[in-house]
């Protein structure tokens, strides 16, 4: 099944398990297509096994009781978690494309019990997440289905995508392995024939993506780990570095109290000052992460890493000159 009929199916399903019945008019308003296309959908249905009814009386589709999802017992702090987390997901500033699950925070809150959904409300309004700035993904709903999409299918995608790397627009033949969202913004990590290897590619810089047809198979061997490898982030380098940087007693705290990479390692000065160690493949998403921290922090390893700094602190400094 399309992976667009498939959610379509998935939203009718919804609706038919929710206590207000609709008829097909209404169904078809709701998901946005023709009666025609809800009759189809209301038969797969059917033919999955999930049994729906027309009542005569009222001229409205239901699902039967016997078709009906099993209720879930959740304690309060599994319903508040999965509240709290579908919600802000959902919300705006939320991960981005994620809009759904505010409709499913609404969901599960309004099947629990009264009393659990009073005291439920109520912590809720005390919680907040803020996640931190993102990228804009307001009309990149469409492109985001279409590589979930080929994904599912395991389908090529011919791309125009606008390269800062290769500066300028490029086309390339791209078998996509996995959507991956990074700290601001939506990737997706595929295989590319311009460049004849896996590459990641922002999700936002797509000028056009059409399916070619035909299927692809990624390797049995490779992995979301594997292809990562020990990337600070998610931009893997052809070389391994062992990284050493001294912070000051002013920042080292705050710089410990994170996990930032899977293989740091910390040390303290009788000082104060912090010692951070960690092996990464390239130097060019760490380097911005050292900037970033300014005469608070020295480069002891490599002195690749070290020189880089060095060179960025020299521009900075013409830059400001005297200022």
């Amino acid at each position: 099944m399309h992976l667009g009929r498939l959610q379509r199916v998935l939203k009718l399903l919804t609706l038919l398990e929710t206590a207000r019945p609709y008829n097909a008019s209404q169904l078809a308003e709701e998901c946005g297509v023709s009666r025609r296309t809800i009759y189809r959908d209301l038969n797969t249905i059917e033919q999955a096994g999930i049994p729906v009814y027309f009542d005569q009386e009222s001229g409205r589709y239901q699902i039967h009781e016997t078709g009906m999802m099993p209720a879930v017992n959740l304690h309060l702090d599994e319903a508040l978690a999965l509240v709290l987390l579908a919600s802000e997901l959902g919300q705006k500033g939320g991960l981005p494309l994620f809009e759904p699950t505010r409709d499913a925070a609404a969901k599960i809150v309004a099947s629990l019990p009264v009393g659990m959904r009073a005291m439920l409300d109520h912590l809720a309004r005390t919680i907040v997440v803020r996640p931190g700035p993102q990228a804009h993904h307001h009309a990149l709903r469409d492109t985001y289905r279409l590589v979930q999409d080929a994904i599912h299918h395991r389908q090529p995608l011919d791309a125009v995508y606008i390269s800062f790397h290769d500066e300028g627009q490029i086309r390339t033949r791209i078998e996509p392995y996995w959507l991956m969202f990074n700290e601001r913004a939506w990737y997706v990590i595929a295989q590319s024939s311009r460049h004849r290897a896996v590459r990641t590619f922002k999700l936002g810089r797509f000028k056009r993506l059409e399916p070619t047809g035909g299927r692809f198979q990624r390797p049995k061997d490779l992995t979301l780990e594997k292809h990562l490898g020990n990337a600070w982030r998610m931009i893997r380098g052809d070389t391994t570095y062992g990284v050493h940087v001294k912070f000051s007693p002013l920042i080292g705290p705050n710089v410990a109290e994170i996990t930032w990479h899977k293989t740091q390692a910390l040390s303290w000065d009788a000082d104060g000052a912090v010692h951070f160690r960690a092996t990464v493949d390239g130097l060019n998403e760490i380097v911005w992460w050292v900037l970033g921290y300014g005469p608070e922090v020295e480069v002891i390893e490599p002195p690749e890493l070290r020189t880089r700094v060095a060179d960025a602190a020299r521009r900075m400094l013409t830059l400001y000159g005297e200022a």
